[in-house]
C-alpha cells in the first residue's frame, strides 16, 4: 500500500484538477443543450478512460523516449496511421480522418500531435549546444511539414493549423534565432505575395478573403462564424443561465458540442463563467511551465513545454473562431469538447509529463550527462 501510495506523490494536483474541471463544464454545457441525445452519456465514459490514461501514464518510466529508435518508430507509425486513412478511413464531414472501429470511431491526427512533440523535443534536446543553426529550422519543419500534409489534404486544416503551432512555438522555445524565423516567414510572405498578383485569379483571392474574413458573408461562408459571435456576445456579465441559451437550443449555433462550445458555454455562463474558464486553462499551463523547469534533461522539459504549446494553439485557435477573429476551420477546445480520441490524447499528454516528475531534478542538470550520452547513442 504505501508503494502505491508513493506512486502518486509525484502527481501535480493543480493540473489534474484544471484539467478534470475544465472536462466537467464540457459535460455541464452538453448536458443543458443535447435532451435525449447520448453525448453526455458517452462523454462521462471517455472522460473515465482517459482520467485512467493519464493515471497509468503517470507512474511509468518514460526515460525509453530518450532512444532515437524508440521516437522514430512512434512518428513513422502514426504517419503510418495517417496514411492508411485513405485506404480505409471513414469520410465524417467531408474529412476522411477516422478509423471505424464499430464500436467507437478513433482520429490519429490527435495521437499524432503528440508524436510530434515527442519528435521535436528529442530533435531538440539532442542539439541545444548548435541550436542557432538555419538548418534546425528546416529540419524540424520537415518533420512538423509531413505530418502538416498528411493531414491536411483529409482534409483536416484545424489539426493542419495546430501541428504548424506546436512547431512554431517548440522553435521558439527552443532557442533557435528569431532572425533565422523571420527570415523563413520573410520568405514565405515574398512567395504568398507574388501568388496574390501574379497566380491567383480573383474568384481564388475572393474565397481567401472571406477565409480570413468569414464575418464579410454571413448568409454564406460566414455563417457559423457569425453565429458564434451572436452567441458569445448575448452571454453578457452573467449569461442566460444553464439550459437556457437560445442560440444552441434553437440550433442556431453549428457543432455547439465540439468546434463551438466556447461560444455555447459563454452564452449560458456569461462573461463571469469565461473568467473561470481562462483561469483554468491558465493554472493548467502554469502547471506545466513549473514542472517543466524541474525537467531532468532537456527533453523532458521540451517535451512538457511542447504539451503546453499545444494547449494554447488550441485554446487560442478555438477561442479566435468562436469570437470571429480566426477562419472557421473546425478545431476542439482542450478537455472540454466533445469526443474520445483528443480527450484521451490529452490527458495521455499530461500524464506522460506528471510521469517525467517522478526523475526531475529542480537542481543542476550535469550529473545527467553521462547518461544522456548512453541514451543518444543507442
Amino acid at each position: 500500500m504505501e508503494r502505491f501510495a508513493a506512486s502518486f506523490r509525484h502527481l501535480d494536483w493543480v493540473l489534474l484538477f484544471s484539467a478534470f474541471a475544465i472536462s466537467i463544464l464540457g459535460l455541464v454545457t452538453m448536458n443543458s443543450f443535447t435532451g435525449d441525445s447520448p453525448l453526455f452519456e458517452k462523454q462521462v465514459i471517455w472522460i473515465s478512460v482517459a482520467l485512467a490514461v493519464f493515471i497509468v501514464a503517470s507512474i511509468i518510466d518514460w526515460r525509453f523516449l530518450r532512444r532515437t529508435g524508440v521516437v522514430v518508430s512512434i512518428y513513422v507509425g502514426l504517419c503510418t496511421l495517417l496514411t492508411a486513412l485513405f485506404v480505409t478511413g471513414s469520410v465524417f464531414k467531408g474529412a476522411q480522418s477516422w478509423f471505424n472501429l464499430g464500436f467507437a470511431a478513433f482520429q490519429p491526427v490527435d495521437l499524432a500531435k503528440i508524436a510530434l512533440i515527442i519528435l521535436l523535443a528529442k530533435y531538440f534536446s539532442r542539439r541545444h549546444v548548435e541550436i542557432a543553426h538555419f538548418r534546425h529550422i528546416l529540419v524540424s519543419g520537415v518533420y512538423a511539414l509531413i505530418l502538416f500534409l498528411l493531414v491536411a489534404v483529409q482534409p483536416d486544416f484545424g489539426s493542419a493549423v495546430i501541428i504548424f503551432f506546436v512547431w512554431l512555438g517548440m522553435v521558439l522555445v527552443s532557442g533557435i534565432s528569431l532572425k533565422h524565423l523571420g527570415a523563413v516567414a520573410a520568405v514565405g510572405l515574398v512567395a504568398f505575395s507574388g501568388l496574390w498578383f501574379f497566380g491567383f485569379q480573383d474568384y481564388q483571392k475572393e474565397r481567401i478573403r472571406t477565409f480570413l474574413n468569414p464575418l464579410a458573408d454571413i448568409h454564406g461562408a460566414g455563417y457559423n462564424a457569425y453565429q458564434s459571435t451572436i452567441a458569445v456576445g448575448s452571454g453578457g456579465l452573467l449569461g442566460k443561465g444553464i439550459g437556457y441559451g437560445t442560440q444552441s437550443k434553437l440550433r442556431f449555433l453549428p457543432e455547439y458540442q465540439t468546434d463551438f462550445i466556447f461560444a455555447a458555454f459563454a452564452e449560458e455562463w456569461g462573461f463571469l463563467g469565461v473568467l473561470i474558464l481562462l483561469g483554468l486553462f491558465l493554472a493548467l499551463v502554469l502547471s506545466l511551465t513549473r514542472m517543466a523547469s524541474r525537467g531532468a534533461t532537456n527533453f523532458e522539459t521540451l517535451f512538457t513545454l511542447g504539451i503546453a504549446m499545444y494547449v494554447i494553439s488550441h485554446f487560442i485557435v478555438h477561442i479566435g473562431i468562436n469570437v470571429g477573429l480566426l477562419p472557421v476551420t473546425g478545431t476542439t477546445l482542450p478537455f472540454m469538447s466533445y469526443g474520445g480520441s483528443h480527450l484521451v490524447a490529452e490527458f495521455l499528454g499530461l500524464g506522460i509529463a506528471v510521469g517525467m516528475q517522478r526523475y526531475a531534478r529542480a537542481t543542476h542538470r550535469e550529473a545527467y550527462g553521462q547518461e544522456l550520452s548512453h541514451a543518444y547513442d543507442r
